[in-house]
C-alpha cells in the first residue's frame, strides 16, 4: 500500500540516536554509526522523531510500505522489557547504599554511588531513594573523561547512566516515570561534548516537559580531555 513513512537521510545523520530514542514503536535504530528505519510495518506516519533530530535528516516520503501493525509493535516491546529487565537477575535488584557524609580521607578515593542500579534501562520507575533526591543523568563516557566525577558530580546525587548511541531503548519515556512517580528536587545532566551525547540531554529535556513539573535542571558538558566545558 502506498502510505506516508519516515526517510533517513544518511549523509545528513550525526548518529546521535536521539530519533530511535523518541521512536516509541522501535521502528528506528542505530546501524554502523546511524539511524535506520528498520521496519516499516513499526513506523506509524506521525513523526515523533523529526523534531528531535538536531540535523534534519528526516523527512517524510509517500512510498509503497507495509501497514503499520500495532500488535507487533506491541509484541516487540514486550520482548525488549523482558530481555531488558530479566526476572531475578541480581544486576535489577534495588537497593541503597548508605555513605558517611564528609571530606575523602587520604588514600584512595571512596565511592559516592548511593544506590543499585545505576543504568537508566535498568533502574526501577519508583524507588525509596528517588523521595527528594537530586538526580544525576549521566552519559557511560563522563565518569571516564572527569577524573573527579565522584566527589564533584555523584556524590549527594542519585545517579543514573547510560549512551544514547549504544542502547536502543527510549529513555525519555523512562525518564518521564521516574519524574512523574517520585519527589525529585533537582536535575543534573552531565554530557560529553561529542554530538552524539545530544541525545542525552534532549530524553532529559522531554521527560521534564511531559512530566508535568517544573524541576529545576542544568546541563555541564564534558570535553574528551575531560575538562567542563560549561
Amino acid at each position: 500500500m502506498i502510505r506516508r513513512v519516515i526517510e533517513i537521510d544518511e549523509e545528513k545523520c550525526n548518529g546521535c540516536g536521539a530519533c530511535a530514542a523518541a521512536c516509541h514503536e522501535g521502528a528506528i535504530g542505530m546501524v554502523n554509526g546511524k539511524a535506520k528505519l528498520l521496519r516499516d510495518d513499526y513506523c506509524d506516519g506521525l513523526g515523533d522523531c523529526l523534531p528531535t533530530c538536531p540535523t534534519g535528516a528526516i523527512t517524510f516520503v509517500e512510498r509503497e510500505a507495509a501497514a503499520y501493525d500495532e500488535a507487533a509493535v506491541k509484541a516487540n516491546k514486550a520482548a525488549k522489557a523482558a530481555e531488558a529487565l530479566p526476572c531475578g537477575c541480581p544486576g535489577t535488584q534495588s537497593r541503597q547504599i548508605h555513605r558517611e557524609e564528609g571530606a575523602a580521607p587520604q588514600g584512595p578515593q571512596p565511592s559516592r554511588l548511593t544506590q543499585w542500579p545505576v543504568q537508566i534501562k535498568l533502574a526501577p520507575v519508583n524507588a525509596p531513594y528517588f523521595d527528594g533526591a537530586k538526580l544525576l543523568v549521566a552519559a557511560d563516557c563522563t565518569a571516564y573523561a572527569y577524573g573527579n566525577f565522584h566527589e564533584d558530580f555523584i556524590r549527594g546525587k542519585v545517579t543514573l547512566v547510560g549512551c544514547p548511541k549504544l542502547d536502543s531503548v527510549d529513555y525519555a519515556e523512562k525518564l518521564t516515570e521516574i519524574l512523574a512517580r517520585n519527589d525529585i528536587r533537582s536535575v543534573t545532566v552531565v554530557r560529553m561534548e561529542v554530538p552524539c551525547c545530544g541525545g542525552m540531554e534532549q530524553a532529559v529535556k522531554t521527560a521534564l516537559q511531559k512530566s508535568g513539573k517544573f524541576i529545576p535542571w542544568q546541563v555541564v558538558t564534558i570535553s574528551t580531555d575531560g575538562r567542563i566545558l560549561d
